[in-house]
């Protein structure tokens, strides 16, 4: 089993341990997908605007990911999108935002592996790629 195997296992055993964890990482793959939210680039741009740039750098850089709690993101993705996300887990916008807090740090480390965003179609391939291993697993 290669590293990408192992880390996508990973982070499908953490996530996808209760029945509607596997919506959760399907809802975030679409909304880091969406271009009408600008994808990863827009999440990085909210980041920045709301003074959080150093958090998503270093998520995205090849250093130790920063923590975030899920009421600072709910300062950086819209009210909306957090409750589209808890409507589809059958949670609370304060349990998805906790959730989310969990799960983006690694997925968005993950996704760029030489700590730089990738470029378009490469994202999309590399977000199918990972949503069929985690929610295979």
């Amino acid at each position: 089993m290669g590293l990408f195997d192992q880390i996508v296992g990973g982070l499908a055993g953490k996530f996808s341990g209760k029945g509607d964890q596997s919506n959760l990482i399907e809802s975030v793959m679409g909304m880091l997908n969406n271009p009408q939210l600008g994808g990863l680039e827009g999440l990085v741009k909210s980041f920045k605007e709301k003074g959080l740039e150093n958090v998503i750098s270093s998520w995205i850089g090849t250093g130790d990911n920063k923590a975030i709690s899920g009421e600072q993101l709910q300062k950086v993705i819209s009210g909306d999108s957090i409750k589209k996300i808890a409507d589809k887990i059958g949670s609370t916008k304060e349990e998805a935002s906790n959730l989310l807090a969990g799960m983006l740090p690694q997925l968005i480390d993950k996704l760029t592996p030489d700590g730089k965003l990738p470029e378009g179609n490469l994202l999309e391939k590399g977000m199918s790629l990972l949503k069929d291993k985690l929610l295979k697993e």
